[in-house]
This record gives structure tokens, sequence and C-alpha cells, in this order.
């Protein structure tokens, strides 16, 4: 059973306004958004036993999401620093 909320905006909620914009304007972004939160369900649905995968299969999803998380939340705290600096 999942124990917390994985969504970017509750895993970075300092980044609301650049979690939206990127969203809009940055399709590179939009598309590892949407595959961390594809991710995200897919693992919340193996972790509620609605979808059977092997523990491997699991831990492989789980390892693409963090390293999913990793990439945008760089990128947000780049985008983040750009506005600070402009």
């Amino acid at each position: 059973m999942p124990i917390e909320n994985h969504s970017l905006l509750n895993e970075f909620p300092e980044y609301k306004e650049q979690i939206h914009d990127l969203k809009v304007h940055d399709t590179h972004f939009r598309r590892l958004f949407d595959e961390y939160h594809f991710l995200t369900n897919e693992i919340e649905n193996i972790e509620k036993e609605i979808v059977l995968a092997s523990t491997m299969e699991e831990e492989e999803f789980k390892k693409r999401r963090l390293h999913l998380k990793d990439t945008l939340h760089d990128m947000l705290r780049k985008a983040k620093a750009a506005e600070e600096t402009a």
C-alpha cells in the first residue's frame, strides 16, 4: 500500500509556478512530467495489487521514477534560478 503521495506538486510545492510554466512552455519537461506520473500510477497500482508485477519490475519502475524526479527537480531548480536573476 502506498505510504506517500508522489505527485510532483506534493514532492516540490516550492516549485508550483515553475511546474505550471514548464508544463505549458517546455515540451521536453511536459514529456518527462507525464512519464513520471505514469510511472507513479503504475507503481501505486502494483502496490495496491491492482496490477500484478514482479518485485524486480516494481523496483525498476521505482528506479526510473527516481531518475525522472532528479531530472525534473534539476529543471525546476534552474527555471527558478533563472526567474530570480531576471
